[in-house]
């Protein structure tokens, strides 16, 4: 076997990442196989950042693995040219590193990514890119997590390594995957069909009849963009939605419930919202959006579903530029038909129907996630596992939330860390001085 330190050695002798050469006579041993000092860190989003920036200031090695190009992939790939951050930047920020005081109260898209870069050369992390995990399983022999990943060369050849730690984080969060739900006769329909994660503006939509699938903070203000750009929009919405002022006498809507359930229970928060809203907003049920029974904030807390800060797009229902429709029941060449029956000529489709995890399709043997790639446990007690695994980003709880999960992910992590290292240089000193005697 031969063995090949990648870095340099830590103050305890012990290096941080060790990488092992192992002879390829069998398929299984001719992977490399990666020993890292400390944890595996799965994602570079902000959940990942956050965490990474913990350890680092603790002084703990760690590995971050990100299968894009690029640090915050969702933000810089998938995301409309007009999002702004939807609350107010001082509860967006990562922990030890606020935003500059030049930018405004709603960051928009390119000046958080701005801010995320800016995050990653501060604390150094360094992530190694383009590499996508297959899947991770913990190994009860050896009380260590299996992480295999591939990632393509530069020579294009498949390079397989398997990453062995003791520690796990997942911080892939809640929108690893864009959902694409199956519509009858869309194959036929001949228009452009996208997925909202695709959009980028309306500029290549103008004058275009677009059906907008999804009424949430995407499909509103997909909607909105498309009428700035003099394309003709119809919103699909299918069930009930809560559609909140952003802002409420000049102060955030987020930050006002924040202050009022210091003092009050949600339901008497949700109550006090929605009456708010009605007289900010007026009754939105003779527009075709019908709130759900349940309150934002609990939904929200329940189901993770986010109410809908308005930025401007009830103003373009109201006056008919947005123009809200039914649900789908089927697709026909240039058209679709709704479930009240109505036939309604289109020329492209733009699905904002969301994301979701994709840790069950590569975490293996473990009962700490549901099926739909969630903690089963919920905020606050969904970020630590068994055997050394932990998550973060799935709070349902934004980038606030994150962030919580994350300082306590990497001082837990710390803690561990250095009892084990206190414990191998005491083993070190112990075997020298067994050594010595027999001089």
């Amino acid at each position: 076997m031969m063995l090949q330190h990648t870095t340099s050695c830590t103050l305890n002798m012990i290096p941080p990442i060790v990488d092992y050469q192992i002879p390829d006579h069998e398929d299984f041993f001719s992977r490399r196989c990666i020993w890292v000092n400390g944890p595996v860190i799965v994602g570079a989003g902000p959940s990942g950042l956050a965490v990474a920036s913990g350890l680092k200031r603790q002084g703990v090695p760690f590995v971050v693995l990100e299968r894009a190009d690029c640090i915050a992939s969702l933000w810089q790939k998938r995301t409309y040219d007009r999002l702004k951050l939807h609350l107010p930047k001082q509860f967006c920020q990562l922990p030890n590193f606020p935003f500059p005081e030049k930018f405004p109260e709603y960051p928009t898209k390119f000046q958080f990514i701005e801010y995320l870069e800016s995050y990653a050369k501060h604390f150094d992390i360094n992530p190694q890119f383009n590499e996508t995990v297959q899947s991770a399983k913990y190994d009860e022999t050896f009380g260590l997590w299996r992480v295999k990943t591939t990632a393509t060369t530069t020579a294009g050849s498949c390079d397989v390594v398997e990453y062995l730690c003791r520690w796990l984080v997942v911080a892939t969060g809640e929108n690893a995957e864009k959902v694409v739900p199956e519509f009858e006769g869309l194959e036929e329909f001949g228009g452009h069909v996208m997925h909202a994660c695709d959009y980028r503006s309306g500029e290549g939509h103008r004058g275009k009849k677009v059906l907008v699938v999804g009424c949430g903070n995407s499909g509103m203000e997909v909607s909105l963009d498309l009428c700035n750009y003099n394309a003709r929009p119809s919103m699909v919405v299918r069930s009930s939605v809560h559609v909140l002022p952003r802002e409420i006498l000049g102060k955030s809507t987020f930050e006002l419930a924040v202050v009022l359930m210091k003092w009050f229970p949600l339901w008497v928060v949700d109550k006090m919202l929605l009456m708010v809203a009605r007289v900010i907003l007026g009754n939105l049920e003779k527009h075709g959006l019908k709130r759900p029974v349940v309150g934002p904030i609990q939904l929200k807390n329940t189901e993770g579903k986010t109410p809908v800060l308005d930025i401007g797009a009830l103003k373009k229902i109201r006056s008919g530029k947005i123009k809200v429709v039914p649900g789908i029941k089927r697709f026909y060449r240039g058209s679709v038909e709704l479930a009240d029956g109505t036939n309604l000529e289109i020329d492209s489709v733009v699905l904002a129907t969301g994301y979701r995890s994709n840790v069950p399709s590569w975490l293996k043997e473990n009962d700490f996630f549901s099926e739909d790639g969630i903690p089963k446990n919920p905020f606050p007690l969904g970020w630590k596992g068994k055997a050394g695994l932990y998550a973060v980003g799935f709070t349902r709880r934004g980038l606030s939330g994150a962030s919580l999960d994350a300082m306590s992910v990497s001082h837990d992590i710390a803690k561990s860390w250095k009892e084990e290292t206190k414990q191998k240089r005491k083993s070190v000193a112990a075997r020298h001085r067994r050594c010595i005697s027999h001089f």
